[in-house]
């Protein structure tokens, strides 16, 4: 199984989402003025920006694929659809992928956190009342029908008719969505929840879908219906899919044209399918793909061999952290029901060498926090409180918490604690998620280190998953929200939330631990609805310090949201740390490259 992110289920004047402020706000077009262009080849030492991180730039490609982005990382099997409400939605119509057939009505950036324009120019917030958005001018499917205000209701309204589509949860946050004209929405707040930032993540991530199309398929064969025509408002249509590649042709009347500058550089968008992730990475290596979203071991050693191979960042850990892997621990097992045990157990794990040995080196020093200390929630992040009250990589700390508690140590040098011994414990992750595994490893060391009984055990992704959240295990390796306009609150319920927690045995979908606490629902109530950057970083203080103390799970690195990595063969002007035009994503705001990379003459 391949390392990509997107084979492990998951859960992408402005406004940034630190909270949300009244009025209207008017969002504005970031790709610039102009498309890219062309630019002859050349030795290593040119300026061109967006280069290979050694400076490195190639010369172009020829022949058939020269005017072509080849990509990879996204598909990696046959095409079964492009029914972009089918949960095995082929690339690019699975859901909240790339921008590039089906759009959303708002996009989002990774570094700042600022919701931006898709075919929604504008939108404004009410409180936590109401949301209006105010369609692009002109906005068209690629069958040159109108995309109006009443297919973007149409396209949201299709969660009340069948709950097993990703948008369904849509209607858990919102009452009402009207198109009062052809170009305006009003969005009306469930009241009871407030969750503005929610909605506007789902606005971000839900794709707009022509009514003409899907008002004609069964509600109950919405997830279902097989499509190889797939009709959106993007710039890319559906030239050809087999289980090969899947190839996509420019559209050139795509109504974006004046709002992004210019129509997109390539005039194909190409995506072999490989079976595995070393054919991506050779193929890459030797500039065959311009740019890619899949996990490259020790990628550095590509630019110290002189390819022009670049990532966002020029420095560890080289990519932009974006999701937090935890360390999952079952409160209804006997000492893991321990505050106590659960923090020596998160400071007694090598975070180091996870790491540098798991990861390669792409993950910076974990926090004790739910919230990522660098990019969008930064701003959340109390590192002073973190140091003070947190915890780090240190055995003899982890020890003397368990021995202050009172633990006793047997002669098989395991910790037993108030009559129970501490394990054995199972560690389980899925088998073939490579990374994963290796840190389970580390993980099961360190316990065993301390004196806790624990081993590892990978089971098939299914059998985790099932295990995970039916609540029959002891502790796993698992995902949380990863970065996007309702974090950290949307991470903190992950985790802390008993809302939607189901007894053992039963299917839940968060707080996996089953994890109990009478005061967090009015904490997480608070933080959801708070209006501005203040009051919500006062809100997460406390849930983050809650989470300190009581330790319900542990993140054991950071991963990028996305692998961005490119290849400077035959396209420059790449995003990177120097040449910060756009994120280093493939959905959401990370569209915006593809107008703006410059192609090499080949």
């Amino acid at each position: 199984m391949s390392d990509s992110i997107f084979e492990k289920p998951s859960r992408r004047s402005f406004l940034k989402l630190g909270g949300v402020v009244a009025g209207s706000i008017a969002l504005a077009a970031c790709a610039g003025s102009g498309s890219g262009g062309t630019a002859s080849g050349g030795a290593s030492g040119e300026t061109k920006p967006g280069i290979g991180n050694n400076g490195q730039v190639g010369k172009g490609r020829s022949g058939t694929t020269a005017d072509a982005l080849i990509i990879a990382g996204f598909q990696w099997g046959p095409p079964a659809t492009f029914n972009p409400l089918s949960p095995t939605a082929a690339w690019p119509a699975a859901a909240n992928v790339m921008q590039i057939v089906y759009e959303t009505p708002l996009r989002w950036n990774i570094l700042t956190g600022e919701i931006m324009p898709g075919i929604a120019k504008e939108y404004a917030v009410d409180g936590t009342s109401t949301i209006t958005l105010t369609m692009q001018d002109g906005v068209t499917f690629s069958d040159g029908s109108a995309c109006t205000a009443k297919d973007v209701v149409f396209s949201y309204e299709l969660g009340k008719k069948n709950s097993g589509i990703n948008v369904a949860s849509f209607w858990q946050l919102a009452d009402s969505m009207e198109a009062t004209d052809d170009t305006t929405i009003v969005i009306t707040v469930n009241q009871k929840t407030k969750n503005v930032s929610n909605i506007l993540r789902m606005l971000t991530e839900n794709y707009v879908l022509p009514q003409a199309v899907f008002s004609g398929i069964a509600d109950d064969k919405l997830p279902t219906e097989v499509m190889d025509k797939p009709i959106g408002t993007g710039p890319f249509t559906l030239d050809k899919a087999d289980q090969t590649q899947v190839v996509l042709t420019l559209n050139d009347k795509y109504w974006g044209q004046t709002f992004y500058g210019g129509l997109p550089v390539m005039k194909q968008i190409i995506h072999p399918i490989f079976k595995s992730n070393e054919d991506g990475n050779i193929k890459f290596q030797a500039g065959e793909l311009d740019i890619m979203q899949q996990f490259v071991s020790q990628i550095w050693k590509m630019w110290e061999g002189g390819k022009p191979v670049g990532t966002f960042l020029k420095d560890k850990p080289y990519y932009v952290p974006g999701s937090m892997p935890m360390l999952l621990m079952n409160t209804t097992k006997k000492g893991l029901d321990n505050a106590t045990v659960r923090k020596a157990i998160a400071s007694a794990i090598d975070y180091a060498s996870i790491a540098e040995t798991a990861m390669s080196g792409y993950s910076a020093e974990v926090q004790p926090s739910l919230i990522l200390p660098t990019g969008a929630e930064e701003k959340y992040f109390n590192a002073d409180d973190a140091k003070a009250n947190g915890w780090s990589y240190d055995p003899t700390a982890a020890e003397k918490l368990l021995t202050d508690a009172g633990a006793k140590k047997g002669s098989d040098g395991i910790y037993t604690l108030d009559g129970t011994r501490l394990g054995p414990y199972k560690l389980i992750t899925p088998t073939g998620w490579t990374d994963w595994n290796a840190s389970c490893e580390i993980i099961a060391k360190s316990l065993n280190a301390i004196g806790i009984d624990c081993s590892t055990n990978f089971p098939q992704q299914a059998e985790t998953t099932q295990a995970i959240q039916g609540g029959s295990f002891d502790m796993a390796v698992w995902y949380v929200s990863g970065v996007n306009p309702a974090t950290p609150w949307a991470r903190f319920k992950d985790i802390m939330s008993q809302s939607e927690m189901q007894p053992i045995g039963k299917t839940t979908f968060a707080n996996y631990g089953r994890w109990k606490n009478s005061d967090v629902e009015a904490m997480l109530t608070e933080a959801s609805q708070a209006t501005d950057d203040a009051a919500k970083k006062a809100a997460y203080d406390k849930l983050d310090s809650l989470y300190r103390k009581e330790v319900p799970a542990c993140p054991i690195m950071y991963r990028p949201d996305e692998f961005y990595e490119y290849n400077a063969t035959n396209f420059y002007n790449w995003p990177d740390e120097n040449n910060s035009y756009a994120p280093p994503m493939f959905r959401g705001a990370g569209n915006t490259w593809m107008y703006k990379i410059q192609k090499i003459a080949g």
